[in-house]
Order: structure tokens, then C-alpha cells, then sequence
């Protein structure tokens, strides 16, 4: 297993800086706010840091659906190593 690189680090503070602000502990700030956005909340917050990211297309969303298909995991655990 290898040891984890500067972007895993990036996004561990992200998930830590999330938690401590309410959110859930395996998801990222980005994530979050689509989430938000989707029930209408926090959309103007969630441009900004679109913003902020402004190479990707639509950043919080990008985020967003790494979360829900898993991406930011491991090889091994997206394809249900071990069982």
C-alpha cells in the first residue's frame, strides 16, 4: 500500500475542516455545498468556490459525484477487494 500523497493530504483537511463545521467526516466542503445546492441552500457559497477552482467545469459537482461513486477511495476498495 502505498503512502498517501499531497492531494489525499489536501483532502483530509478539507473532510477534517468539514466535520468541525457540522458536516459529514468522510465528505469534502466542495461535496457538501452541491449537496446543499441541490435542496436549494448555500448556492452562492457554492459559486464561490467554483470560483475558486476555476479549471474544473463545475468543481462542487465534480466533488460531489466523487463521493457518491466513490472515487476518492483506493482501486482496492472501489472494486471490492477482499471480498
Amino acid at each position: 500500500m502505498r503512502h498517501p500523497d499531497g492531494f489525499q493530504v489536501l483532502v483530509a483537511l478539507d473532510q477534517l475542516a468539514n466535520t468541525l463545521i457540522g458536516g459529514f467526516a468522510d465528505e469534502t466542503i466542495s461535496a457538501r455545498l452541491w449537496r446543499h445546492h441541490l435542496n436549494g441552500e448555500y448556492s452562492w457559497l457554492m459559486k464561490l468556490v467554483n470560483l475558486l477552482f476555476f479549471w474544473q467545469d463545475n468543481h462542487c459537482k465534480e466533488a460531489y459525484e466523487s463521493e457518491i461513486y466513490r472515487q476518492q477511495y483506493p482501486k482496492e476498495y472501489r472494486d471490492g477487494y477482499g471480498k
